[in-house]
């Protein structure tokens, strides 16, 4: 059930983070009176947003945070996501409790939809193709295993407490705010400072979209009546090298692209890729950013961002 008219009051948590960060304004220009948790007190403000300090691994806290506020919807974004470490770190652990914690205060509150971003890493990756009831859910992974116990048990506690519940699958994303040491972000720094961009070869194909559209997609679903698992991807396989030549010729420094320069994991799938028809056909939506235009508008970012 989607959110009623005038009763549109989300938190979200997460709101400082990489995707989060990109979910505020669409979320204000489809009339939420948006509600952002961080657990820093020196957040810079943004106008029409109001500004929430909680620590969410704080029951106490998350209880007089979720009773202030009374939101009708939650966007729970908050997780554990440092580059090398997010795979096996046991605070997803932390965040699977937390976050029920979190949806049981939301429910006690009165709230009434829950829309939770799970991952690509829940799937079976030697299936190469992912989609949402057909390929099964065997996560190799301590984050993809925490991700999808987090699903499966937010879905029984919506239902029984009669949540509308979303749960969308969030694949390979880029973009302006990303971690440094990231793929696009480390290659685009590399050649902006004129240094070699070491990669592995390259051939892994995957399935990347820039990260407002991957926001724009979630606020999406969260304004939808979809429930369930829901593909978040651009649909469209393209290589790893692809990707980084595609920095490389923007910038006109293809001389400092090294592919191959780096082993690739041993255990790396050779395809991962989503099935995006729910979000196209049932949601509605369509990436607005080309991989070039996506490309440029990070490259852009990174140029102030250096200077």
């Amino acid at each position: 059930m989607a959110a009623l008219v005038g009763e549109k009051r989300v938190l979200v948590t997460g709101a400082t983070g990489f995707i989060g960060s990109h979910c505020l304004q669409p979320l204000l220009e489809r009339g939420y009176e948006v509600h952002a948790v961080s657990s820093k007190a020196d957040v810079v403000a943004r106008a029409a947003v109001m500004w929430h300090q909680a620590d969410l691994f704080d029951p106490v806290s998350t209880a007089r945070l979720v009773e202030k506020i009374k939101p009708a919807e939650l966007l729970h974004l908050a997780w554990y996501v440092v580059p090398g470490k997010l795979i096996s770190s046991d605070l997803n652990f932390d965040w699977v409790r937390s976050s029920m914690e979190l949806l049981k205060f939301f429910h006690r509150e009165g709230g009434r939809r829950i829309v939770m971003p799970g991952s690509s890493y829940e799937y079976d990756w030697s299936y190469g193709y992912c989609h949402e009831t057909r390929t099964p859910t065997v996560p190799n992974t301590v984050y993809g295993a925490c991700k999808h116990a987090l699903d499966v048990m937010g879905q029984a506690f919506c239902r029984s407490h009669q949540l509308s519940y979303a749960w969308p699958r969030v694949f390979f994303l880029y973009g302006p705010n990303e971690h440094p040491d990231r793929l696009v972000s480390s290659v685009i720094r590399s050649v902006l400072q004129g240094q070699e961009a070491r990669c592995s070869h390259g051939k892994q194909i995957r399935d990347y979209l820039h990260v407002q559209d991957v926001a724009e997609a979630i606020v999406s679903v969260l304004d939808s009546a979809v429930e369930g698992p829901i593909n978040v991807g651009s649909g469209t396989a393209v290589t790893l090298r692809d990707i980084v030549v595609t920095v490389g010729r923007t910038l006109g420094r293809e001389d400092l692209l090294k592919l191959g320069a780096i082993p690739s994991r041993a255990n790396d799938a050779p395809l991962v890729v989503a099935d995006i028809e729910r979000l196209s056909t049932e949601v509605k939506w369509q990436p607005r950013y080309s991989m070039e235009t996506g490309i440029a508008h990070t490259i852009e970012w990174w140029r102030q961002k250096l200077a």
